[in-house]
C-alpha cells in the first residue's frame, strides 16, 4: 500500500478568553494537521503540535515544500526507513524543533493508515497494550485578566476534585513567593489526598528553582515540572536530587537522539515527550526503550488537538513499567482544561472522563476516533 496523497490542514483560531502564564499570553490556538491517503484510499491522520501562539505554516511548510515529495509513492509500512530520510533529508536545518514537528504529524498519520488497513489499533502494532485505561490529570490553572488570584486557582481546583480528577497540575511562574502562596493555598483547599504537580514552564533560573522546590517538598508536590529552560542542562543536573520532589521535563526535547543525554544522565526524574513534537510513533518507541532502559518514568506530554491527544492515548498504552514490580507506576494522560475548540470539535467519540478519573484508550482502529471534517474546514487557515 502506497502513499498517494499528503494534505495539510493548518487550523487557527484567535482565543474567545486569552490567557496567561509563565511564558506570557496566549491569544491563539493553532495546530498543523496531516491527513496521508493510501492508495488504497484509507486516510490517516496526525498532527504538529503547536506551542502557544506558534503559527501551523512554518511546519506545514516542512511538510509540503520538504517531507511530500519523498513520500510519495513510498510504501506505508516502511515506517524506521521513511523516518529515517525524513530525518537525514532536513538534518542540515533541523534536528529540533519545526522539522520534527512535521515529521512528528506525517509519522503518526502513517500509523493511523496502517492501523486501519489492518484494522487494528497503533497500540497493537506496537507490541500490544500494558493497560486498557489511563488515570486522568487537570491541565490547567492559566490566568486570565480581571481575576483575583490565587483565589481562582483555588476554586478551579476545587471545580476538578467535584469532576473527579485525582490530580491536577498548576501553572508557576508568576514569580517564587506569588507560586509558593498558590499551592500552599490549593493543598489546603483540595486536601492530602489530591495529586499536585506544578509546571512553570521554564521560568525560573537555578536558585529561585532550588527555594521552589524546597518549599513544594513541604506542600507534596508529586512532580515541578520544566523549572528551567532546556538548554540550561547543567541547572537540571544541580536541581534533581535537591528534594524528594520529582524533577519533570523534556517537553521541549526531540528524537533518541535529543533525549540521550537527558536519560543517561537521569538529569530528570520524569521524561515528557510529545508524540506530535518528539518525532511521531516511531521515534518515540525508542525514546521509550532507552527510558526502560535506565529505569526511568515516562510521563508523556499532551496538549494538542483531539487528533493529538487520541494519539497519545494509543502511546500511553505502550509506556512499560520501569522496572517492572508488584505493585507498578503507571502514566497519565494530560488532560487540558484550557480553552481549546480543536480538542473536542476535531474528533468523535471524544475522550471522556470515569467515575474511578481514568480515561478508557480505545480498541478502535488507528488512533482509534474519527475525524471531523467540517471541523477541519472551519479552523482551516488558507
Amino acid at each position: 500500500m502506497f502513499i498517494k496523497e499528503i494534505k495539510t490542514y493548518p487550523l487557527f483560531i484567535e482565543t474567545p478568553s486569552p490567557f496567561y502564564y509563565g511564558e506570557g499570553w496566549v491569544k491563539n490556538r493553532s495546530s498543523l494537521i496531516v491527513e496521508i491517503v493510501t492508495s488504497d484510499g484509507i486516510s490517516g491522520w496526525g498532527e504538529g503540535f503547536c506551542h502557544g501562539n506558534q503559527p501551523p505554516e512554518l511546519a506545514q511548510a516542512v511538510v509540503e515544500k520538504v517531507l511530500k515529495p519523498l513520500l510519495l509513492g513510498k510504501n506505508i509500512e516502511d515506517m524506521d526507513v521513511l523516518w529515517e530520510q525524513m530525518y537525514y533529508i532536513t538534518q542540515p536545518y533541523g534536528r529540533k524543533g519545526i522539522a520534527i514537528s512535521a515529521i512528528s504529524a506525517v509519522d503518526v498519520a502513517l500509523w493511523d493508515c496502517l492501523g486501519r488497513s489492518l484494522s487494528q489499533p497503533i497500540y497493537k502494532l506496537l507490541g500490544g497494550a500494558y493497560r486498557t485505561d489511563v488515570p486522568a490529570y487537570a491541565s490547567g490553572f492559566f490566568r486570565s485578566s480581571g481575576k483575583k488570584y490565587p483565589e481562582a486557582d483555588v476554586e478551579e481546583a476545587k471545580g476538578y476534585v467535584s469532576l473527579g480528577y485525582k490530580g491536577m497540575k498548576v501553572k508557576a511562574g508568576f514569580g517564587v513567593e506569588n507560586d509558593i502562596c498558590t499551592m500552599r493555598q490549593i493543598r489546603a483547599a483540595v486536601g492530602d489526598d489530591i495529586m499536585l504537580m506544578v509546571d512553570a514552564n521554564c521560568a525560573y533560573n537555578v536558585a529561585a528553582a532550588r527555594k521552589l522546590l524546597k518549599a513544594y517538598e513541604a506542600i507534596d508536590v508529586y512532580w515541578f515540572e520544566e523549572p528551567l529552560p532546556p538548554s540550561d542542562f547543567e541547572g537540571y543536573l544541580e536541581l534533581k536530587n535537591l528534594t524528594s520532589v520529582y524533577v519533570a521535563g523534556c517537553e521541549n526535547e526531540f528524537t533518541k537522539y535529543g533525549f540521550r543525554k537527558w536519560i543517561s544522565q537521569r538529569a530528570v526524574d520524569i521524561l515528557q515527550p510529545d508524540l506530535c513534537f518528539a518525532g511521531g510513533f516511531t521515534e518515540c518507541r525508542k525514546i521509550l526503550a532507552l527510558a526502560q532502559a535506565w529505569h526511568m518514568t515516562v510521563m508523556p506530554h499532551a496538549w494538542g488537538s483531539g487528533i493529538g491527544q487520541a494519539a497519545s492515548m494509543q502511546f500511553l498504552a505502550t509506556v512499560p513499567p520501569a522496572p517492572s514490580s508488584f505493585v507498578e507506576s503507571e502514566p497519565m494522560l494530560e488532560y487540558d482544561k484550557s480553552d481549546h475548540p480543536f480538542r473536542n470539535e476535531l474528533i468523535c467519540p471524544n475522550l471522556e472522563l470515569n467515575e474511578a478519573g481514568r480515561v478508557s484508550i480505545s480498541d478502535k482502529p488507528g488512533i482509534g476516533v474519527e475525524v471531523n471534517r467540517d471541523a477541519i474546514k472551519k479552523y482551516v487557515r488558507n
